[in-house]
């Protein structure tokens, strides 16, 4: 596992705009925009069990995150790792309200099919440009 550094982990968890990347069964790269956040040491997403990212998850749990920072945004974190943990239940509405309380300011809403995937961070890269 890559160590996060505090500006690392300062993008992460301050609900920064972020894209993920995820792996289709052919291979072919799927990336959308999502929150992120963290658990511990562990960069977290919220999704849908029947999303196409969930599916891409749970058939290969590979996953590339890049994190701008929303005031400069010519300063990134890039993360490459892997899925290790999908969290249900009330742990993962203490999770998915935090990150929500990091880009939106308030719980999450409507309490609806919502799973967390954890991921461990093989390669964590901060990026300044300029």
């Amino acid at each position: 596992m890559s160590e996060l550094t505090d500006e690392a982990r300062r993008l992460l968890a301050g609900g920064h705009p972020a894209h993920v990347a995820t792996l289709l069964p052919d291979g072919s790269p799927h990336s959308v925009p999502m929150w992120v956040g963290l658990d511990g040491d562990r960069v977290t997403i919220l999704t849908s069990e029947n999303t196409r990212k969930a599916r891409n998850v749970e058939g290969d749990p590979r996953v590339a995150i890049s994190v701008t920072d929303r005031a400069d945004e010519l300063t990134s974190v890039l993360v490459r790792g892997r899925m290790v943990e999908k969290i249900e239940g009330d742990r993962a509405w203490e999770i998915i309200d935090r990150m929500s309380h990091s880009y939106v300011g308030m719980p999450y809403e409507p309490r609806t099919d919502r799973v967390v995937y954890a991921i461990e961070p093989e390669h964590v890269q901060v990026v300044v440009i300029g």
